[in-house]
């Protein structure tokens, strides 16, 4: 639930818009202050809400805010970003966006290489609009649940937010299949996959 308005958070956000646009330049203790205060400010906006601030490139910076994946979060956040002005040198994203392929994602004690996994789509006729996944892991562990928190952040990355909430709705995690197995593809074919699905849910 909102306890403040979109516009107070971007009022916040457009007072300090100089130092957060050269914060690279600003001590150490500085910059985690004003990120401090940019992390209060959204909280007291949308308790939930994260943010991401890109590396400043010949075009600006990019202000990526999240949801962390939590649906019922969406419509603040959309309503955020709808509300942002125009900034010089700022581009404000809604949800994390896909990071490509050939990925490696540190999650905990885990680190997932996407080009040595595999997936498998999982029958739903329950729910044919929303994807369940088998992920194939070299070293999997049973009942793992960081494991498999690491693997849907891998999947994060790979789709961005807005399609890992809306279409994964179950998931689960097995060995490599030997390699006559067609019934997995390469994970670094899923966005494709993905984009496939939609089209197919949408023809309905």
């Amino acid at each position: 639930m909102n306890n403040e308005k979109p516009q107070q958070f971007w009022a916040w956000f457009t007072e300090h818009l100089e130092p957060l646009t050269m914060m690279s330049d600003l001590p150490e203790a500085q910059q985690t202050e004003l990120l401090d205060q940019l992390q209060a400010q959204l909280t007291a906006y949308c308790d939930g809400l994260t943010y991401e601030i890109s590396d400043p490139t010949p075009n600006g910076r990019t202000l990526t805010l999240s949801a962390e994946g939590d649906i019922e979060l969406f419509p603040q956040l959309v309503a955020l970003t709808d509300a942002a002005p125009d900034f010089d040198w700022w581009e404000i994203v809604p949800f994390k966006q896909p990071r490509g392929v050939d990925l490696r994602v540190i999650f905990d004690q885990y680190t997932f290489e996407t080009a040595h996994m595999k997936f498998q789509q999982l029958e739903n006729d329950i729910e044919p609009d929303i994807l369940g996944l088998r992920i194939a892991l070299p070293n999997p562990s049973r009942d793992d649940e960081d494991q498999l928190v690491g693997v849907y952040v891998t999947l994060e990355a790979l789709l961005g937010e807005f399609d890992c909430a809306t279409l994964v709705g179950y998931l689960e995690t097995c060995p490599l299949p030997a390699n006559d197995d067609s019934s997995f593809q390469p994970l670094d074919d899923l966005p494709e996959f993905v984009e496939w699905f939609k089209k197919q849910r949408d023809k309905e």
